[in-house]
């Protein structure tokens, strides 16, 4: 019975750490400045322990370098800018 429950212990514990390997800090660089007009996809996520700000990942399409996906300073006045017209884009159903 106390081997039973070690190995499931194991396994819960291996489960959290395999979990978590997903939400770690992508943004260790920020992006350069964009076009609006390129923008495919927009994602925000939240604040993590292991993050100091909101992750805002931003996925963008060129005819000549095809879809890179790029990670925007919350803080900087293009960025909010964006996030406004991101906001008001998808109200009108687009």
């Amino acid at each position: 019975m106390k081997l039973l429950t070690a190995a499931l212990l194991l396994l819960i514990i291996a489960m959290c750490l395999a979990s978590t390997e997903g939400v770690k800090c992508k943004c260790s660089r920020k992006g350069p400045k964009i076009r609006f007009s390129n923008v495919r996809k927009l994602e925000i996520k939240p604040r993590y322990p292991f993050c100091v700000e909101e992750m805002i990942i931003v996925t963008l399409w060129t005819r000549v370098r095809g879809e890179q996906q790029h990670c925007l300073n919350p803080k900087r006045q293009n960025t909010v800018r964006l996030l406004k017209w991101y906001r008001v884009w998808k109200e009108k159903g687009r």
